[in-house]
């Protein structure tokens, strides 16, 4: 009968939630289940491969994305945090604030460029800057217990989103600097990208000056608990 529904496409879906139930490869379960959606739907094989073919290549940032992990781990399980440990305590002039507030800096100035997806907590907080915080700490006061090391870790993260959080708007192609533009336009009121973004710039420098200072009140508080003789093993 003409305009009845094809369902049959669908079975897509039913393949997805098949192999995922039975712990198959996801990899290979969504590419039978795409083949099996588009042979059903009646595309044929050049067609589908081309389809299939097409959308790998709109998507490979995405692709590339979901490889930092994988790839970050193994940087891990060779040694990164180590070797990131032995430099940081090989440079005998930068201390804990030190590390964090130059970290801070330059996280901020590499948002400001746009350059948002250089560092993160993926690619660069968890395998180096809390490691190299965490010897800069050691190498100050001594062997750090599992509170302050935790407190290190989470200092480091903090670091690392008020430098992107506060830096990232004054980029001018960011898109919450192009959402203010096109509210106000929207309202009569012109404002161009650069106008908006430099007004972030006070909020950014005064965003670096206070982390800065909650870094060095962060590092007297560790020196107050290891000074109180709360040392346990790590």
């Amino acid at each position: 009968m003409s305009g009845e529904i094809n369902y049959w496409p669908l079975i897509g879906v039913a393949i997805v939630v098949a192999g995922f139930a039975l712990r198959r490869n996801p990899v290979l379960v969504v590419i039978v289940a795409g083949l099996a959606s588009g042979l059903a739907a009646g595309m044929d094989v050049p067609t589908l491969l081309g389809v299939l073919g097409k959308a790998f290549v709109e998507n490979r940032m995405l692709l590339a994305f979901v490889l930092t992990l994988p790839v970050i781990g193994l940087l891990e399980r060779h040694g990164l945090r180590e070797r990131a440990r032995d430099w940081i305590i090989g440079l005998r002039g930068l201390t804990f604030a030190r590390f964090l507030t130059s970290y801070l800096g330059l996280r901020q100035l590499l948002s400001m460029c746009g350059l948002t997806h250089v560092a993160g907590h993926a690619q660069t907080v968890r395998p180096l800057v809390a490691p190299m915080a965490e010897a800069a700490a050691e190498r100050e006061l001594g062997r750090l217990d599992r509170v302050q090391r935790e407190r290190v870790r989470a200092q480091a993260a903090a670091t690392d989103n008020i430098g992107l959080f506060f830096g990232e708007d004054v980029f001018i192609a960011f898109g919450a600097v192009l959402l203010v533009q096109g509210f106000y336009a929207g309202h009569g009121i012109q404002l161009e990208p650069l106008d908006i973004a430099l007004w972030a710039l006070p909020s950014a420098i005064a965003a670096f000056v206070i982390q800065a200072v909650r870094i060095r009140l962060a590092r007297r508080a560790l020196a107050r608990r290891h000074a109180g003789g709360a040392d346990v093993p790590p």
